[in-house]
Parts: C-alpha cells; structure tokens; sequence
C-alpha cells in the first residue's frame, strides 16, 4: 500500500519537531534566553520543560513511523502546546519583561500546533478518500 502525500508530509513534521523537541530547546534557551528561558532564573523549571519536551520528542519521533496509529499522541501535542502557548502569552502581557516570549517559546508552540493540525487533518482526510 503506497502511502499518500500527506501522510508523508505529516512524518516528516513529526521527525522535524521531535528532533527540535528532543535536542532543540536547551540550545534556545542558550542562545535567545529572553526569549526561550523565563526569568528570574530557574534551573529546576527549566531542566523539568526541557525533560517533558524530550520525552515528548522521542515520542513524535516513533509516530512518525505510523502517524495514523498514534493520532491521540499528535492531538495532544497540538492542543497542549495551545493550551501552554496561551498562558504564556497570557503571561508575556501581564509580567514586565516577558514580551520577547511572543516570538519566541509562544510562537513557536502555535507553529507547531497549527502545522501538526493542518498535516493531520490532511492525512486523515486522505485515508478516508482512500
């Protein structure tokens, strides 16, 4: 059975943010803090997230293979970041210093919720034209 276009593409979302989730976070953190790493610092905070998106990130990876047969994996990385994107952009506003986040972490999150949606439902909608 030859796999349609967009289930390939959605693979390939899947390996591209499991890799930036699994080995792509701390580096940000590094290298645009105020946009990456909130503030005052705080290491446990910020090894527990980069601990969560790692697991997460191993975990897009292996659906990548079977995108079809690890849909509530997917849905909940969309909705989750929605949900973690809305509340720090809740928070971008209502603590000083915070705005650089909007394009940063916040940002980034409704990136990849949009995307994996989007590719999701494509591929869905394929398999049951199919």
């Amino acid at each position: 059975m030859e796999t349609s276009a967009p289930s390939r593409q959605l693979s390939l979302a899947l390996r591209i943010f499991g890799l930036i989730f699994l080995v792509g976070i701390y580096p940000m953190t590094v290298l645009w803090p105020s946009g990456w790493s909130w503030q005052p610092d705080q290491p446990a905070y910020l090894q527990m997230i980069i601990g969560v998106y790692a697991v997460l990130g191993i975990f897009l990876l292996r659906a990548a293979r079977d995108p079809a047969h690890n849909l509530s994996l997917i849905w909940f990385t969309v909705w989750s970041s929605v949900v973690h994107a809305a509340i720090m952009i809740w928070h971008s506003f209502t603590d000083a210093g915070m705005m650089s986040h909007l394009w940063g972490d916040d940002a980034a999150l409704l990136l990849v919720a949009a995307v994996l949606a989007f590719l999701t439902q494509r591929a869905q909608g394929a398999a049951t034209a199919a």
